[in-house]
């Protein structure tokens, strides 16, 4: 192996007082949902959200000074980028940042005001790489990969040796995916702290490089995920016999587990995590007899999550657990009916947030009117109570999810 468990210790030793270590935290309400016992690495706690900052110090600190009076170049879309011009600026190093033309404002704008030259380059993170080395080559620049370099994964391994410290009886590990590097880290810290724990790998199912690779095929991933950290379409040449090594298993995760797992760490731990953070728990929900019974520890990779992206998880896991209902009620065409509805739907303590009242695109007869209602509930079994309490009024009353209850008199 290129990395090894003394060289964690090293850069452990190294980055210590420079990066604060995050809390690892028991979640009593997680553990009584997934029936394991389970232990949050936060490590969306970093200045700026992401594991990412301990193996861009590491990799800073080993540089020459040579190559510091050069300057540094970097190929990234967000938390690399952000970690790396953090730390170079204290350095005093010079930074360059290639980003994809995609890349969101907002994070084209915190680099930059972090005070690196950001460079915006390139259709598809193919052409972006290119780019990058030709740059590098021009102007004597040196490259930091994300996630296929030694002092990287070192550093990245940093976090699951603070973890084990402080929670030595753990039996399972799930790490998110991308390229490798903090799989990487984490297996061989873990391993060499704890032989007997099981290091366990988490993908987006849009992007299963890792474990394609693992099973010696490729394919092409997909074109977008909630979980944009871990898109990566393919691992490491590090990362990739390190996993072979160490990690049991890789479990794939679709988008709607992510969305879950996101919108609960939220409501429950009242902690903000990204998509790719998010994903180990989003396995361990899906596998919950895997577990059961086990201690399971989970690192948050990240919390940089769009907030418009957060918002739409929000509104639709809401409408997912029927805390935000959409209702179709018929009536008599008559003065007064919506009045009847909605005192009806008062009566059982349901917030009306939104009312359409449709007479002309309807099939029904022209006596009769189509009412939606959008309401704030208490759940799916509040939803239930007001259909039948309308039932019982004498309305014909439907809830109008994915999966509609339609309940008729």
């Amino acid at each position: 192996m290129t990395v090894s468990i003394e060289d964690i210790r090293r850069a452990a030793d190294l980055i210590k007082g420079q990066i604060n270590p995050t809390p690892c935290v028991s979640s009593q309400t997680l553990s009584e949902i997934t029936g394991a016992t389970v232990y949050l690495k936060c490590e969306n706690l970093h200045f700026t959200a992401s594991f990412k900052e301990r193996g861009a110090l590491v990799k800073l600190l080993s540089l020459t000074s040579e190559q510091k009076q050069r300057g540094i170049i970097a190929m990234s879309a967000g938390d690399h980028a952000q970690s790396i011009v953090l730390h170079a600026r204290r350095l005093g190093i010079r930074s360059v940042i290639v980003m994809p033309r995609f890349t969101p404002s907002i994070k084209v704008e915190h680099t930059q005001a972090l005070g690196a030259e950001v460079i915006l380059h390139g259709e598809t993170l193919d052409e972006t790489i290119s780019f990058t080395q030709r740059l590098a080559d021009q102007r004597g620049l040196e490259l930091i990969h994300p996630f296929d370099d030694e002092k990287v994964i070192a550093g990245q391994g940093t976090a699951a040796m603070e973890m084990i410290e402080i929670c030595p009886d753990l039996d399972v590990i799930l790490v998110p995916v991308g390229g490798g590097g903090l799989i990487s880290g984490t297996a061989i810290a873990a391993k060499g702290m704890r032989p007997s724990i099981e290091v366990i790998g988490v993908e987006a199912e849009r992007f299963p490089s890792m474990s394609r690779a693992l099973g010696g095929t490729m394919l092409e991933c997909g074109t977008t995920t909630i979980a944009e950290g871990i898109a990566v379409k393919s691992p490491g040449k590090l990362t990739l016999p390190i996993v072979q090594k160490y990690v049991r298993d890789i479990l794939l995760v679709d988008e709607s587990d992510i969305e879950n797992a996101v919108l609960l760490l939220l409501e429950v731990e009242k902690t903000v995590v990204e998509g790719a953070g998010a994903s180990g728990l989003a396995a361990l929900i899906k596998n919950r007899d895997r577990f059961s019974g086990k201690k399971v520890g989970l690192i948050l990779s990240g919390g940089n999550i769009d907030l418009l992206i957060l918002s739409s998880i929000i509104q639709r896991g809401l409408v997912r657990s029927g805390r935000i209902a959409r209702m179709r009620v018929e009536t008599r065409d008559v003065p007064g009916a919506l009045a009847g509805v909605a005192h009806r739907i008062a009566e059982a303590k349901a917030n009306i947030v939104e009312v359409h009242h449709q007479r002309a695109f309807t099939n029904r007869p022209v006596q009769v009117a189509e009412i939606d209602f959008v309401l704030q509930t208490r759940g799916a079994d509040h939803v239930q109570e007001i259909i039948e309490s309308l039932i019982a009024a004498g309305y014909q009353a439907t809830w109008m999810d994915d999966d509609p209850i339609r309940l008729t008199r």
